[in-house]
């Protein structure tokens, strides 16, 4: 039996509803829409075109009127080889989207990060989900995010971003990575972040090659059935370059495809650039789910 057959696409989707207080759901049985809001200068896609507060607030905008019902802000590429950015760097570019978003758009902010202090600040700022891309490893990270009392996304991610790439390797990546991401949600745990605040992210394209990302996608079920809701990110990566030899701005379509697949494997989150094109595909897949047993 595929991984697809064994995904009951009626279950509840949903993520706890600690992720904020302040959105909607795109619609019934429909997964959360994440919209990519990357403030750096060298982010792999969009890298230099929202680093201004009026361009970044106007795309948040369009997103949210697509359907996106939180928005990741970044203030640091984690794109293989990318140049780490200073604490005073990120503060000054995530802080005041955030308080821009938050003052005019009912949406979920989501702060991704690995530094506690940008945590804090972003919290303070509006934000009401931390998506770290080290799941908390950083010195400090787990007590801040423990006293923020938010919701947290925990990534896998093999090596460093300036090296993951280099030559990721594993016996069995798909039980590495789920037992990597329970170990950390139990790490959490005991550190006193409620398991309902919680949800995991396989981490394509981090440390994994094209063969280990789509063994995580076939067989996403299971991490869906850790009980944490699972978050996926596969938008416009570069996977679909390795399979189409498509640059960057060529990849919607495959993104929305990946996204699809995601979602008939129980995916409760999807992280997207193209948020329009994707959640119309989520409708529609959504529909038929709504009447297949």
């Amino acid at each position: 039996m595929t991984a697809l057959a064994r995904t009951d696409p009626k279950r509840d989707r949903h993520p706890p509803a600690s992720i904020g207080a302040r959105f909607a759901f795109p619609g019934p049985g429909l997964p959360s829409i994440m919209g990519i809001l990357n403030l750096t200068p060298d982010s792999f896609s969009d890298g230099g075109r929202f680093n201004r507060l009026p361009a970044a607030l106007e795309h948040a905008r369009r997103m949210h009127a697509e359907g996106a019902n939180i928005i990741d802000v970044g203030g640091e590429s984690t794109r293989p080889g990318a140049r780490p950015a200073s604490l005073d760097e990120e503060l000054d570019r995530v802080v005041p989207v955030i308080e821009a978003i938050r003052g005019e758009l009912p949406v979920a902010i989501s702060i991704d990060t690995s530094k506690p202090e940008v945590m804090r600040a972003a919290v303070s700022a509006g934000a009401s989900v931390i998506n770290d891309v080290r799941a908390l490893r950083e010195e400090g990270a787990v007590a801040a995010a423990a006293e923020l009392g938010v919701s947290v996304c925990l990534m896998h991610m093999q090596g460093e971003p300036r090296t993951m790439q280099s030559n990721p390797h594993y016996d069995d990546v798909v039980t590495e990575v789920r037992d990597f991401l329970v170990a950390r949600a139990e790490v959490c745990r005991r550190r006193g972040i409620a398991g309902s605040r919680l949800l995991i992210d396989p981490g394509f394209g981090f440390g994994k090659n094209l063969d280990h990302n789509l063994r995580l996608l076939a067989e996403l079920d299971v991490l869906t059935t850790t009980g944490y809701p699972v978050v996926v990110g596969l938008s416009r990566k570069s996977m679909i370059g390795a399979i189409l030899d498509r640059d960057v701005d060529s990849r919607i379509y495959a993104s929305v495809a990946l996204a699809l697949m995601a979602y008939l494997r129980g995916a409760q989150v999807i992280r997207v650039h193209d948020v329009g094109a994707t959640l119309d595909a989520l409708r529609v897949a959504s529909r038929v789910a709504a009447i297949c047993p």
